[in-house]
């Protein structure tokens, strides 16, 4: 039989009064919460597996707790991996909110199924300042009220940290994974003092060593042997040092090449040469001196420098007349960034007096600004790419994570600049670098070719995304506004990606971001159970596995 057409089981009169029903009751009885939707930032083609996300959106929504009574789910539960937090908890929100206040504003390219809540999206719950994951969308029930529905339920567990990126721009939720995730560190150098050193000539006429040659390798080389060479045949000569460099092939450890350290002088027969100790056997070395002509045999170092990272190029004057250039390599401090000594590679010959030694400058010379919180940094060299998790300006420590995330890329390389990224100019194709100006004071230096920073910064009649010149009074020629803030400006840096570029900054509070890399520490120091050893051990103390598994056995 039909329906009475009498009642219309559902009216559009009706439906419109029903959800302005439910819409206010969620704004009496509700609790407002952060609808936070998920992009995707690199996903795998072939299962379609997201590899990483980003949280960079945020909306202001009223929802319904229906777990009034506290939260649901397992609770806190032991595992072998620590203590676990299984809280759930159930949110109704108004549909149509949800369709006209949130959807219109997802771009379709970055959020699939933008039109409605997607499970893997986040709740800030600012009760217990927790961030839930959606897990379910229920958005048939109640079911067809006056043929319609009218909400949605959300089934939320408690988000577990998966390397995700939380940038909200809200320092409530931001902050919830500051300390969450695989947390390495980058030690860095934030300024550099070029190092001098001088050398010393053999004596005139006397016998230097001009070369060292291994004849036998050894083995069982596990750690650095001790070189000795035999004295001097003369009373005013000079007794030559060497060092031993050890490696590793196949398991076997060996003598991989000696170095001198003082070619010594006052030899007329070439010295013997013996390899003790580092619990190996069997290296055999030989060696070559010169018995005319003087070269350099040792270099004093006269200033050690600073923010070395990578031993520096030495060179060495060559001699007046007819001879042999002298070459020389450097020794690198990692603790301090300092210059720790400089190596003979061949004394040279024919020198009348000490020549010049010329140590490269550092990588870098001055480090500048500061990172930030969720700041996207790129190594120069290797393309390492990071998020910024803290960062300690005295110490130059960059706790980052998410390295190297959706490449191929192990890490980030010692003596390499790191630089801040956040994207791509699509307009220019140049790498964007937050370059942050205060606008009062003085900025004064350069950025790039033909390109000068004036006095004092005038944001009147400049917009986001538009190209400013030296008469806009900010920064000068070829750069992008990306964003004007309160009393800042941050523009792109395209001339950066040049060789020629140049920039320095001797006033201002913040700066074009760039040190350069000391130390890279692959390991989390900052996750007690990153290893599960402390847990292991506590664990030890309440359930004795070596007795029997009490999960059964398989």
């Amino acid at each position: 039989m039909a329906l009475n057409p009498f009642f219309l089981q559902g009216s559009p009169g009706e439906q419109r009064l029903v959800q302005n029903l439910i819409n206010e009751q969620l704004q009496i009885y509700g609790v407002e919460v952060t609808y936070i939707p998920r992009k995707f930032v690199n996903r795998q083609s072939i299962i379609e597996e997201v590899q990483s996300s980003r949280f960079d959106d945020n909306f202001l929504l009223e929802a319904y707790v229906n777990t009034y009574e506290g939260y649901s789910g397992a609770g806190d539960i032991m595992t072998k991996f620590g203590v676990s937090l299984r809280d759930e908890v159930t949110l109704t929100i108004s549909r149509e909110r949800f369709e006209d206040f949130i959807s219109p504003f997802l771009d379709p390219d970055d959020y699939e199924l933008a039109t409605r809540p997607r499970e893997g999206d986040l709740v800030f719950f600012p009760l217990g300042s927790r961030l839930f994951e959606v897990k379910f969308v229920e958005h048939e029930q109640p079911f067809y009220q006056l043929g319609k529905n009218y909400v949605y339920q959300l089934q939320c567990e408690l988000f577990e940290y998966e390397d995700e990126v939380l940038d909200t721009s809200i320092d409530e939720i931001d902050t919830q994974i500051e300390d969450q995730g695989f947390i390495t560190t980058l030690n860095l150098v934030g300024s550099g003092v070029t190092a001098a050193a001088s050398a010393t000539l053999a004596p005139a006429q006397s016998g230097f060593i001009n070369s060292l040659t291994i004849l036998n390798d050894g083995s069982g080389y596990t750690s650095t042997p001790t070189v000795f060479i035999s004295t001097s045949r003369t009373a005013a000569g000079v007794n030559a040092s060497a060092v031993a460099i050890t490696t590793e092939r196949n398991g076997v450890f060996s003598i991989k090449e000696l170095i001198l350290t003082n070619a010594g002088a006052g030899y007329t027969v070439a010295p013997s040469i013996s390899i003790v100790g580092g619990n190996g056997t069997g290296a055999i070395a030989t060696c070559g001196i010169t018995t005319s002509g003087r070269g350099v045999i040792s270099y004093t170092i006269t200033n050690e420098g600073s923010g070395y990272t990578v031993p520096p190029l030495i060179t060495v004057a060559g001699p007046s007349g007819a001879g042999t250039t002298a070459t020389a390599t450097a020794v690198v401090d990692t603790g301090n960034a300092k210059l720790s000594s400089i190596r003979p590679v061949n004394p040279g010959v024919g020198y009348t007096v000490a020549p010049t030694v010329t140590v490269a400058d550092p990588n870098i010379i001055t480090g500048r600004g500061n990172y930030l919180y969720n700041d996207l940094v790129v190594g120069q060299t290797s393309n390492t790419e990071a998020i910024v998790r803290s960062w300690d300006a005295d110490t130059k420590v960059l706790k980052i994570t998410n390295v190297g995330i959706g490449s191929t890329i192990s890490g980030f390389i010692p003596g390499e600049e790191v630089r801040i990224q956040t994207g791509i100019d699509p307009g220019t194709g140049h790498k964007i670098h937050k370059t942050v100006f205060v606008s009062t004071g003085t900025t004064t230096g350069t950025v790039g070719v033909s390109t000068t920073i004036i006095t004092g910064i005038n944001t009147s009649g400049i917009s986001v995304g538009a190209a400013v010149s030296a008469v806009d009074n900010v920064i000068g020629l070829g750069v992008t506004v990306i964003s004007i803030g309160a009393g800042t400006i941050t523009i792109d840096s395209p001339s950066l990606n040049t060789s020629s570029t140049s920039l320095t900054i001797s006033t201002g509070t913040t700066s074009f971001v760039a040190y350069n890399v000391r130390q890279y520490e692959q390991e989390d120091k900052y996750d007690a159970y990153s290893d599960n050893d402390e847990f292991e051990l506590a664990a030890d103390e309440i359930v004795d596995f070596a007795e029997s598994n009490p999960f059964g056995t398989y």
